[in-house]
């Protein structure tokens, strides 16, 4: 009896639970279309757009969405696509690893240090004004075709934004860690390691995001004048022979993985940097 009593418990529970399920299940469905119907929709128009402009233009230079679609699985379909924009990605993160190796030590110097931002500031300022295609070209006259060419040039293009991001996350702490540190006098390698990049994490993250469409604009330059594989080296290929279809298809492509390591690299790490924001709000 006792046994037949514990299953009709258990099946009432369920019963009861089914319900909720499915609200919370119907709940995130229309969260997840409320995120997702506006860019769906500028898609739509965006296309719907240029389809019409071809159609009205009827010209070579203006291509048809089935065409730029044909090229762009075309690519992808014989793994072109993702050969080149490997190489490409291999440049800018050895290009990003550059620019954080000088901009942490810069960043928080010249944050805790009034003259050493007096001394820093006319280069950032220069680095944020020097446009991608003068390093892209100084960096081939130096280096040639080797791989120092697109690194170096990442890394300078990239720096400034990631001192600021740095210097800026620094000035956000409180003044009461920084005279902790000072007055322990503690070494600074542990210091680097205990103390600021815990809580500058979520500040190198805004910057490396900040720091990747920089790159990207960087890397396409270098590549288009010094390198013969990447996805900057097939843009300057389809424009030589007036590709339309394939200058497009190719930017698709490298706008798709940029997709990509927006939301599967970037978005998480945001989300698990700025965590402890939405602890102290509780």
């Amino acid at each position: 009896m006792r046994s037949d009593n514990a299953i009709l418990q258990s099946a009432d529970a369920a019963v009861a639970a089914a319900p909720k399920a499915r609200g919370a299940a119907a709940w995130r469905l229309r969260a997840l279309l409320a995120r997702a119907w506006p860019p769906v929709l500028f898609f739509v128009l965006l296309t719907a757009c240029w389809e019409a402009m071809a159609v009205w233009l009827h010209s070579p230079l203006v291509p048809g969405c089935g065409a730029i679609v044909r090229e762009l699985v075309e690519i992808v379909r014989s793994g072109f696509a993702f050969t080149e924009i490997g190489v490409t990605f291999l440049r800018m993160s050895l290009g990003f690893l550059l620019a954080l190796l000088f901009a942490l030590p810069v960043g928080i110097l010249t944050a805790v240090s009034r003259n050493a931002e007096r001394f820093f500031e006319p280069g950032v300022i220069l680095g944020l004004t020097v446009p991608g295609l003068v390093w892209a070209l100084l960096c081939v006259i130096w280096f040639g075709v080797s791989l120092a060419s697109p690194v170096v040039a990442v890394a300078l293009g990239v720096l400034p934004a990631m001192v600021i991001s740095v210097h800026q996350g620094v000035r956000s702490l409180e003044q009461e860690r920084v005279e902790m540190v000072r007055i322990f006098r503690l070494p600074p390698a542990l210091v680097l390691r205990k103390v600021w990049l815990p809580l500058l994490y979520s500040f190198i993250v805004s910057g490396c995001r900040i720091g990747f469409s920089i790159a990207w604009k960087v890397i396409v330059l270098v590549e288009i004048f010094g390198m013969s594989d990447g996805v900057g080296y097939q843009l300057n290929s389809k424009f030589s022979t007036q590709d339309v279809e394939g200058v497009i298809a190719w930017t698709l492509a490298f706008w798709i993985a940029m997709l990509a390591v927006e939301h599967g690299i970037f978005r998480p790490l945001e989300v698990h940097a700025n965590r402890w924001k939405r602890g102290n709000a509780r």
